[in-house]
């Protein structure tokens, strides 16, 4: 009966890291969309400057132009796996991967957060001319998202990540006398 429970729980932790799995394969995504593509800040399209043959576009690490014509200037801890055999390690690489997850994601908010901060403040700068207004780009929003499912997938890891009851728990057992003793002498 006790083996049966242990079994379910295990399944259980097993389901939970497979959705963990996905939610940070997915954050990877959002991730590298978010730092690949030039969409952090477009043109914004106020006043007089309302010009729908091009749209400037911002990002990282180049700046475009878009013209009307459409041309364009894991996991190794897991429970199911089997690359690690050593069941009491199993849990602490999860709770690793879980904080590294949670690391990653808020290394992804903040600066899509700065970003989005720096670009509202210099949108409504009574300073700066209407023709050199952005807007927030799409690569903000996939950012925000890509960081929250990393978030996530790391909450639910380190949550999840507790050594099984069963376990040993990494202290040494000592028997008392032969009878008690495993059949097998390891020398």
């Amino acid at each position: 009966m006790e083996d049966a429970l242990q079994r379910t729980s295990r399944m259980g932790s097993s389901g939970i890291q497979i959705v963990c799995v996905g939610l940070g394969i997915l954050g990877l995504i959002g991730g590298i969309v978010t730092c690949v593509l030039p969409n952090w800040k477009v043109s914004s399209f106020t006043g007089q400057n309302i010009i729908t043959a091009q749209i400037q576009q911002e990002g990282l690490w180049m700046e475009c132009v878009v013209q009307s014509t459409g041309l364009l200037a894991l996991f190794a801890g897991a429970d199911f796996t089997t690359c690690i055999e050593n069941e009491d390690i199993k849990p602490k690489v999860c709770l690793v991967s879980g904080v590294a997850l949670l690391l990653s994601g808020l290394l992804l908010i903040i600066p899509v957060s700065w970003s989005a901060n720096n670009t509202v403040s210099n949108f409504n700068n009574p300073l700066i001319p209407a023709s050199n207004r952005r807007e927030l780009g799409s690569c903000i929003f996939i950012g925000w998202a890509g960081g929250v499912l990393l978030l996530l997938a790391g909450g639910l890891l380190c949550c999840f990540s507790r050594p099984r009851s069963g376990s040993s728990g990494g202290t040494a057992k000592y028997y008392s006398n032969s009878a008690s003793a495993p059949s097998k002498n390891y020398v």
